[in-house]
């Protein structure tokens, strides 16, 4: 179970990369988006999931560079 939770935050932060990436805001309008600003939200979200206390109760894995990696594969 805790391996389950752990990949579908992995997904969950490549699907908010890359429908941030695909919906770049042009001007401050867009940034005001409620669909942009709920993207944004929930990719800070994910981030802090990765390197907070419970991520490090479900695996030995390290967050922080979990994190790092993602951030470089969906750049």
């Amino acid at each position: 179970m805790a391996n389950a939770i752990v990949i579908q935050a992995v997904k969950d932060y490549r699907d908010q990369v890359l429908w941030l990436k695909a919906h770049r805001p042009l001007d401050e309008d867009d940034e005001k988006d409620a669909d942009y600003i709920d993207a944004v939200a929930e990719k800070e979200s994910i981030e802090r999931f990765f390197l907070g206390g419970w991520f490090s109760m479900l695996t030995d894995l390290d967050g922080k560079v979990l994190l790092e990696k993602l951030k470089c594969e969906v750049v």
